[in-house]
């Protein structure tokens, strides 16, 4: 499904003139009609599913309990 940048600013939640900026630098693919500049949403799926994983991991990584560190001795 293609959408505008206008479409794509909204559900990216970002500003339109940053949407615009990422097309013309060629960040995020889009084609040109001869009227406005089309993106295909489905390029975004990935970077999704991706920002997704990479917070589970961090949120694994930071539940983690600390070990106890086996050199420790007790000074009392």
């Amino acid at each position: 499904m293609y959408l505008t940048v206008q479409e794509t600013a909204d559900y990216l939640s970002m500003p339109v003139t940053k949407v615009s900026a990422l097309v013309l630098q060629g960040r995020i693919r889009a084609i040109h009609d001869g009227e406005q500049y089309l993106i295909n949403q489905n390029q975004f799926t990935t970077h999704f599913e991706q920002v997704e994983k990479y917070r589970m991991m961090i949120l694994e990584y930071l539940n983690e309990p600390i070990p106890e560190d086996i050199d420790v001795k007790d000074e009392d």
